[in-house]
């Protein structure tokens, strides 16, 4: 008999008696063994959204076939993934470096289970922090007449490295509409919590200005509708008047990379379920 296999099995479906019954007894009635399963009805959206992590000896195909059969009965969404195979990554980012290297790190020192394949920038700044780490470097400049060319070549590399997630780790530009599209539901971005308030330059002496008493940043999927995406994670620092704008400003650089890091762990973990503008989170 072959050692079993982890998986986890993710699925929405319209709320309706019988779901978890049905789920459980087709894992059960193939051997498999439950380690840990979280379910949301959502009582004003009728919707119902599960996660299940279970090892299994039978095939991914089977199982996949054997959901594929039962999801027409629920009016089922379901995605099933090998715990085994890491999410590849593809790490966007211009000239600030905190969040790509918090990224390189947590994975090199095994506490974010994904595989960076790649980082690209419209920057050549931070080639030689990616390098240390053993990771493709692509600079691909920007500008307004360019923007077409340049976004055809981030879709390139997706498709070169078989990119299943891209992370915007304070890359300084907005993604056209069309690239949004093509990226739904696997690109997450990063930016701090003032907005709309502060925009602009220097929103942390804006904030300062203002007497701010929380500093936080926000992680979300991307969308056209800019920094208006489906809200993955936040986090938020106490700060007061002794604290000057750098001191704001550095505070702000460890919230986000604290709620990034959580952000993709949790999605390439599968633990993040879209429904509509907001997500469903089953941390851990």
């Amino acid at each position: 008999m072959s050692s079993p296999a982890e998986y986890v099995l993710t699925l929405s479906c319209p709320d309706r008696p019988g779901v978890v019954a049905a789920v459980s007894g087709l894992l059960a009635g193939r051997g498999c063994n439950i380690i840990e399963s979280q379910q949301f009805g959502d009582r004003i959206g009728q919707r119902f959204f599960m996660r299940v992590q279970f090892s299994a000896v039978v095939g991914e195909d089977e199982l996949g076939a054997a959901f594929a059969a039962l999801a027409p009965d629920f009016g089922m969404e379901f995605k099933l993934r090998n715990v085994a195979t890491k999410p590849r990554v593809l790490i966007m980012v211009s000239k600030f470096d905190h969040c790509l290297n918090d990224l390189l790190y947590r994975v090199r020192s095994g506490g974010l289970d994904i595989e960076i394949v790649a980082v690209a920038s419209n920057h050549p700044d931070l080639r030689p922090l990616t390098q240390s780490y053993g990771v493709d470097y692509h600079h691909l400049p920007i500008t307004p007449d360019t923007k077409p060319r340049q976004e055809a070549e981030v879709l390139a590399l997706v498709e070169h490295y078989q990119v299943d997630l891209v992370v915007l780790a304070r890359y300084m530009q907005v993604l056209s509409e069309g690239l949004c599209a093509k990226l739904a539901g696997r690109a997450i971005n990063i930016h701090h919590s003032f907005l709309p308030s502060f925009k602009g330059a220097k929103p942390y002496h804006q904030a300062h200005d203002r007497g701010v008493k929380l500093i936080g940043a926000t992680a979300h999927y991307v969308t056209p509708d800019l920094d208006e995406g489906p809200i993955i994670e936040q986090e938020v620092a106490r700060v007061n008047h002794s604290h000057s704008p750098e001191d704001l400003a550095a505070i702000g650089r460890d919230v986000e990379r604290v709620a990034l890091a959580r952000a993709v762990r949790w999605h390439a973990e599968q633990r993040v379920l879209l429904d509509g503008h907001k997500t469903v989170v089953f941390p851990r």
